[in-house]
């Protein structure tokens, strides 16, 4: 096993995700959020002084943004890359206000030149492809609290049955979460019984599942980087349109920016890896130029471009 898979995001994440999960959601309601932002900064300050990992993948994502935009004021400082830490923080506290209720609708400003939303009562579904950049919980709480669409996120967790318990233990019932690590005809006629009967898919396209999976290398930050092929399929495979959704902190209310990307995506036998490809490179452009926006509301705190292992030790 190379270095890079021993450390995949995903293995890291489902060792601790579940208890985390409970303990916040226990320390959100017993304590408050006044009381528990205090003890949740102390919690990711640790993680900073201890995880010299993350700490290099943030330096580096914000090398290359400064280097790619070509704005030096984004180089990364010691300060910049700690806020980027602290700032991760304040979204787990959002997020818990978006599944409790304190986050209403009248505190996002939605973005949306396309009249995809009218869509959402369409008789077939859509699929949503989003990123971790910023804070898409946001939008599936939202879309709890509305009713008024059936929203499936595809995850590649393992543990998706159980962090659905956790969801029901919420109140949450218009949200599902679906493990998609491996996408086999049951998955498959699953799905599209699913946007049948107008239900939507989501998925995060930034991030490549445990084991490899299907993947792209394409430029992200004028740098090789790894992207999952896995929404592109999908979407060839499903027949349905692709929309981009960004849900970015800005000024102290989130901006949910949702665009439509692709009426269709359809390949031959000969052309599907081109395709595919193509429609990876396209999106990672839109997700460069959405990071633009809040340079420090991208939260990927592990090796994410191809030659990290090579130049990490360049960024320190």
């Amino acid at each position: 096993m190379t270095d890079r898979q021993s450390h995949h995001w995903a293995d890291q994440r489902e060792r601790g995700s579940l208890m985390l999960m409970r303990l916040t959601a226990w320390l959100a309601r017993t304590l408050g959020r006044r009381t528990l932002t205090p003890l949740l900064y102390v919690i990711v300050f640790y993680f900073y002084v201890f995880g010299r990992r993350a700490r290099d993948c943030a330096r580096q994502y914000q090398t290359y943004l400064a280097s790619w935009s070509g704005r030096p004021e984004l180089r990364p400082t010691r300060r910049r890359v700690f806020t980027q830490f602290m700032t991760f923080a304040e979204h787990l506290l959002d997020k818990l206000d978006a599944w409790n209720g304190r986050l209403r609708y009248e505190h996002v400003v939605l973005h949306d030149p396309d009249g995809v939303r009218q869509g959402l009562k369409g008789e077939r579904g859509q699929m949503l492809v989003g990123a971790h950049l910023g804070n898409l919980d946001v939008c599936r709480a939202l879309a709890e609290a509305g009713k008024r669409v059936k929203m499936n996120v595809l995850v590649h967790t393992r543990h998706a049955q159980r962090f659905n318990r956790l969801l029901g233990e919420a109140g949450a019932d218009q949200v599902q979460l679906i493990q998609v690590s491996e996408l086999n005809p049951a998955t498959m006629l699953q799905l599209s019984e699913r946007l049948e009967r107008g239900e939507w898919l989501a998925i995060a396209g930034d991030r490549v599942a445990l084991g490899g999976g299907r993947h792209a290398e394409v430029d992200f930050l004028s740098h090789p980087a790894r992207f999952p092929q896995g929404p592109w399929m999908l979407a060839g495979l499903l027949k349905c349109p692709v929309n981009l959704l960004f849900c970015l902190k800005q000024e102290g209310r989130y901006h949910v920016h949702i665009e439509r990307f692709a009426d269709a995506i359809e390949w031959k036998r000969d052309t599907r890896e081109q395709v595919i490809r193509q429609w990876v490179a396209q999106y990672a452009e839109r997700l460069a130029q959405r990071c633009l926006d809040a340079p420090l509301q991208w939260f990927n705190f592990f090796p994410f471009w191809s030659e990290h292992d090579d130049r990490s030790r360049h960024l320190r």
